[in-house]
């Protein structure tokens, strides 16, 4: 999962997040992080590097041991901030107690999951009173853009009305659309506070393509970051960056 396409997505959702925690919380505050969905590992690592607690949660045994190999490469101090949970992101309410976290993270989750309003609802209640819930969902307003770039107008056509797509693995998912994820956020106790779009330019980039020299990654994640938060390039990202706010 080394690639351009998802390097470009964990760097520009990394600093996205770290934006909006030094905006919310006290500077040094060791906070409390639940990553639903943690996949390797990428975003709960990192955030256990800066000092902060993290708890990750997820149900592929495939993702979990990579998880657990990554974990087990760093110091000691590191791996003491971390727990794996293996378990589905629904059942947060069976593992942890309201209000247990500062920040919950829940990042290419909801595509794989029919109706998300429930596992929504779960965990803006496993947030703290001013915590932060970031999520990272495929953008449905944009479904048009990659097939129609690619030639494929019959899928094309076909997006511009539907929430479903067919990812690159090859499986049946959905996505989300801006609008009605802000109305859900507002309904579960946790209002849109902050948006960003992620992988506007880089999102045709191949399976195989090749992360560039430092040089250029420097300059293309500063064109990725700069139309990730501006009008209109950010409404045609492949992913939007959600982060709202428990009352």
């Amino acid at each position: 999962m080394g690639g351009l396409r998802n390097v470009v997505r964990q760097e520009l959702v990394a600093r996205q997040l770290d934006e909006q925690i030094a905006g919310r919380f006290p500077v040094g505050q060791r906070l409390r992080v639940l990553d639903v969905g943690m996949g390797q590992g990428t975003q709960a690592l990192r955030l256990a590097r800066a000092g902060h607690k993290v708890t990750g949660v997820e149900q592929d045994p495939e993702m979990v041991a990579a998880a657990r190999a990554a974990l087990a490469g760093e110091p000691a101090g590191v791996r003491e901030r971390v727990r794996l949970v293996e378990g589905d992101g629904m059942e947060t309410g069976v593992h942890f107690l309201p209000g247990s976290f500062d920040v919950v993270l829940c990042h290419g989750v909801l595509m794989y999951v029919e109706d998300p309003d429930a596992l929504l609802a779960g965990l803006a209640r496993m947030l703290a009173p001013g915590g932060l819930l970031s999520l990272l969902v495929r953008n449905a307003d944009a479904l048009a853009m990659r097939p129609g770039l690619a030639g494929d107008w019959v899928t094309a056509l076909g997006a511009f009305d539907s929430l479903k797509y067919t990812n690159r693995l090859g499986l049946d998912v959905r996505a989300d659309r801006l609008d009605a994820l802000t109305a859900t956020l507002a309904g579960i106790g946790a209002p849109l506070h902050a948006w960003y779009g992620v992988r506007v330019f880089t999102d045709q980039a191949g399976d195989a393509a090749a992360v560039p020299e430092r040089g250029e990654l420097q300059t293309l994640m500063a064109a990725e970051e700069r139309a990730g938060r501006t009008e209109p390039y950010r409404r045609v990202a492949a992913l939007l960056h959600l982060c709202g706010v428990r009352g």
